[in-house]
This record gives C-alpha cells, structure tokens and sequence, in this order.
C-alpha cells in the first residue's frame, strides 16, 4: 500500500542494494505475521458472536500464543499484546457468564 506509492530509486552501493533485498524479505515476514494477527482475533470474535462458549475459549487459548510471538518478534508493542488479549479475554469470560 504506503511502500508501492513510494518513488524507487536505484541503489548502487552493494550494502545499499543489500539493504533493499532484506527489507523485500521482511517487509513479506511481517505482512505474513500481521494477517495471521488479525485473523485470530478475528476467529474468536466470530466464535463470541456465535455464542459458541467452548470453541470460543478454545480459539482464544490459540490466538494467545498467536499474539505473544507476534508481540515477541517486534511486530507491535507488548502493551498492543496485552490490550488484544485482555479485551478478547473479557469477551470470552462474558459469554461464559451468561
């Protein structure tokens, strides 16, 4: 989106041009990651809105690891982490309430 609007200019210097092959690399790694993110989160959003209290808790034990090692490898904040998971934590304790 914001980098392909971006002029491109030729690199000449080897480190340069270096610099540019592993930013292709991850630029692809965290855009991987960043999907893989928001899909969890949504997955146990669906499965709160479908009242479904035991797959709800089950997807949720797995976007936690999900949203630690994004957290971990630096993709977003911890504190970011830890908003995601509290509120989705809330979400699923709430539906086991009622």
């Amino acid at each position: 989106m914001a980098t392909s609007s971006k002029a491109k200019k030729t690199v000449r210097i080897a480190s340069g041009r270096k610099r540019v092959r592993q930013d292709v690399k991850l630029n692809a790694a965290n855009t991987a990651l960043r999907s893989k993110f928001r899909t969890v989160i949504k997955n146990v959003q669906k499965a709160v809105l479908a009242g479904d209290k035991a797959k709800a808790t089950e997807v949720f034990q797995a976007a936690q690891s999900v949203i630690d090692s994004v957290a971990d490898k630096g993709l977003f904040h911890k504190n970011k982490a830890a908003r995601h998971k509290s509120r989705l934590s809330a979400k699923v304790k709430a539906l086991a309430a009622a």
